[in-house]
């Protein structure tokens, strides 16, 4: 069944101020959930509201999320997150980040002690939309094991960057250090559905196509060694370098009781403090133009560039709706009883239909 985005951000919105989330926050956090589905990442979409509800609930992070300043350096800002919600947290990151790169041509934003923030690239894109290129980088609970260990002590620790491409709009990349990300097999397991070769292994290290195992097991990294390393750094810059936790001590967003601690550095360029915007638009368009325009693989259609999937995605579902798997329904289905608020009917093809 597909359901229209507005509704589904309604109803996240009700449920998190059902919950005491202060209603500007909750659409915001309900907006970041309803995008990914709308980018076709489902594994950061309404299968997660849950969590955070539940992690509300235990105090493992706080309803009302208050960003407070402690370094500024002009250039550079160091908040404390205070264990709030990591949407919020970083949405104040990515305004303070653009207003300073205006002032100092670069800038840096850490924020310590937040929780998870969802898709790195609903931040990374606001700035390349307000003429900036963005790097943005967390930490993540452990999921994989260091090159030559068995034993999960290094999270995914995502990054995005994302760049403003003229005509062509943005072009952003988001991706986990990991062969997949680990909401990926948590949708698979919610779909009863095999995951694919490579992916993952056993906690023992045998590689697995169950998703169940693969929780309990390892997540492995993607191109060997260099997926490990890359990981370890992007948890220098996201956790150590800015006073939050780190390898182990980081927990995630589906650990119902205990604090993440998790911790972003956002760092800002503004584009026109380095080059003339009209000729940067110039040559970022050239860049995709050229790349497009390659000769094709056998066993390609067309050549995309980053973030291009993600917008025709988008513009597919907004017009026909977000498919939610039936345990997703279930588990909203089950959180609105809770909170009082009604699952919005799904769509069909001659209007809305209520659910049996």
């Amino acid at each position: 069944m597909d359901f229209a985005a507005s509704d589904l951000s309604r109803f996240a919105t009700d449920v998190l101020v059902a919950e005491g989330v202060p209603e500007a926050d909750a659409a915001l956090l309900a907006d970041s959930l309803v995008t990914a589905e709308l980018w076709g990442h489902a594994s950061h979409g309404m299968l997660r509201l849950p969590w955070y509800v539940t992690r509300l609930r235990s105090g493992a992070m706080e309803r009302t999320t208050a960003a407070e300043v402690v370094r500024d350096g002009g250039a550079v800002v160091v908040l404390e997150g205070g264990h709030g919600i990591g949407q919020v947290l970083t949405q104040r990151a990515v305004e303070l980040g653009i207003d300073r790169a205006r002032v100092h041509g670069i800038s840096g934003v850490a924020i310590r002690n937040s929780g998870h923030f969802g898709t790195a690239a609903y931040f990374t894109r606001q700035a390349a939309e307000a003429g900036c290129i963005a790097l943005l980088i967390t930490n993540a609970s452990p999921a994989m094991a260091p090159w030559g260990g068995q034993v999960k002590a290094i999270g995914t620790n995502p990054w995005s960057i994302a760049a403003p491409a003229g005509r062509h709009g943005v072009v952003v990349m988001d991706l986990a250090n990991t062969a997949v990300a680990r909401g990926k097999v948590y949708l698979a397991a919610e779909r009863g559905e095999a995951i694919p070769e490579g992916w993952a292994a056993t906690a023992d290290g045998t590689p697995t196509t169950d998703p169940a195992e693969a929780i309990a097991g390892l997540i492995l990294p993607m191109a060997g060694p260099k997926g490990y390393v890359i990981s370890f750094m992007m948890d220098v810059l996201a956790g150590v370098l800015t006073g939050s936790s780190f390898g182990d001590g980081v927990a995630g967003p589906y650990d119902p009781d205990r604090r993440s601690g998790a911790g972003h550095l956002l760092i800002t360029i503004d584009v026109s403090a380095v080059s003339d915007a009209a000729e940067f638009s110039a040559r970022i368009e050239a860049l995709v133009d050229q790349t497009r325009g390659g000769e094709l693989a056998a066993w390609a259609d067309e050549i995309l560039v980053p973030g291009e999937l993600e917008d025709r995605t988008r513009a597919r579902l907004a017009a026909h709706g977000i498919p939610l798997a039936a345990t997703t329904r279930d588990a909203l289905a089950t959180l609105g009883r809770e909170a009082r608020v009604a699952l919005p009917a799904p769509l069909t093809p001659t209007g809305p239909e209520v659910l049996a």
